[in-house]
């Protein structure tokens, strides 16, 4: 298929290294080629000052520990807001380094402390590993938030990709579980749905960096059997849960053409129809992914308006 994609993006399509998930094999090739992809990722300078400490935090029980790295503004006066940090990497892949870059930038525009989380990846860890990693870090978070500098009233988790999924597993469990509470849960581009039955997901089987094929993948490795099962647990796909009343506010975000456009959409409409303050943003002309091209001005209108959410979700005031 041909799709009409923003022109400051194009010329990068071919430049992206290209993942294909098929099997064990093709995961730990691109996983050998995650190098490869931060060679074309831009680096970022904060213009504030960072402290960044690599620790393990306390994991799920009879589990390992969880290794997070912690920033923290150095200048920073009085306690801030926190934010527990979910990389992107359909469940399989990512680490802390390749999205440093984009957790720096937010912690010196916000000027917040981040929690970024190396949980446990599928298949070698299948669900509920990787989420419970995620809870059992926000769990830390909140009960460090004082030694921290960070005000427990304002934590909230954020997450791209998988992230984005996992994300929205950590606020329905720390709903379900009675906390640790959240103000906010941002949900970019998340992968929600092991039903791969949307019309973008059926329909989208060869764009760029993300489709239909590796995300089959992506949903067995993770769930451990065929995704779309009916005893799948909300945790693991959060588009299944029957119930969201009472999550915290959440700021959603989809691009064009990615297979799990569709299903962030439906998501968000079901938080709003829930009674829950839910913000949706979609990018038309961009892919999943495509967000790693920080030149682009449809890029920066999309970390504009993420900062922007973020802020509002965070109570964040203006004047600082």
């Amino acid at each position: 298929m041909s799709y009409a994609i923003d022109a400051e993006l194009l010329p990068w399509v071919d430049m992206m290294p290209q993942v294909t998930l098929t099997d064990y094999d093709s995961l730990l090739a691109a996983r050998a080629g995650q190098s490869e992809l931060r060679e074309v990722l831009a680096t970022y300078e904060p213009v504030n000052p960072v402290d960044i400490r690599d620790t393990a935090v306390p994991g799920p029980s009879d589990a390992p520990d969880v290794p997070v790295r912690i920033y923290t503004p150095a200048n920073r006066q009085g306690v801030v807001p926190g934010l527990l940090y979910i990389h992107g990497g359909g469940f399989v892949l990512g680490d802390l380094d390749m999205f440093q870059a984009h957790v720096l930038r937010l912690v010196d525009e916000l000027g917040v402390v981040i929690v970024s989380v190396d949980y446990r990846l599928a298949p070698e860890h299948p669900f509920p590993a990787p989420v419970e990693d995620c809870y059992a870090a926000l769990q830390w978070f909140a009960a460090k938030a004082g030694e921290l500098g960070v005000d427990p009233e304002r934590i909230g988790v954020a997450g791209e990709s998988a992230g984005g999924g996992l994300a929205a597993g950590v606020a329905l469990l720390a709903r379900d579980r009675g906390g640790p509470a959240l103000c906010f849960q941002f949900l970019g581009i998340p992968e929600l749905d092991d039903r791969l039955d949307t019309p973008s997901m059926r329909e989208y089987v060869d764009t760029p960096l993300w489709n239909r094929p590796n995300a089959i993948y992506s949903w067995t490795a993770y769930l451990g059997t065929e995704p779309g099962g009916d005893d799948v647990s909300p945790y693991a796909a959060p588009a299944r849960a029957t119930d969201l009343t009472g999550l915290p506010p959440a700021f959603v975000t989809t691009c064009q053409f990615d297979p799990l456009r569709d299903e962030g959409i439906e998501y968000a409409r079901r938080l709003a129809h829930a009674g829950v303050h839910a913000e949706l943003r979609h990018y038309p002309g961009t892919f999943h992914g495509s967000s790693f091209v920080t030149s682009a001005a449809i890029t920066r209108r999309m970390f504009a308006d993420e900062l922007e959410g973020m802020r509002r979700g965070l109570r964040i005031s203006t004047d600082g």
